[in-house]
């Protein structure tokens, strides 16, 4: 089991989940949420926020714990 990969997995997950909260919560406190509606309209934007604060960590942060737990580093 390799610790790094395995805990750098878990901040990512962790991650991805602080983000999907505080847009339910306060979505105010998120900037970049309310850059990307600007830029985008609101429902792109929003699907873009997701995607790329939601989504990608959680899933990036699944395949390095599991990575982890097999032993293979990170770098």
């Amino acid at each position: 089991m390799n610790l790094i990969t395995v805990s750098v997995g878990f901040a990512a997950i962790a991650y991805g989940i602080y983000t999907a909260r505080m847009r339910g919560v306060a979505p105010e406190k998120l900037a970049k949420l309310a850059i990307m509606k600007k830029a985008w309209g609101e429902r792109t934007g929003m699907v873009v926020h997701v995607v790329a604060y939601t989504a990608m960590p959680v899933v990036l942060g699944l395949v390095l714990v599991l990575t982890g737990l097999r032993g293979d580093p990170l770098f």
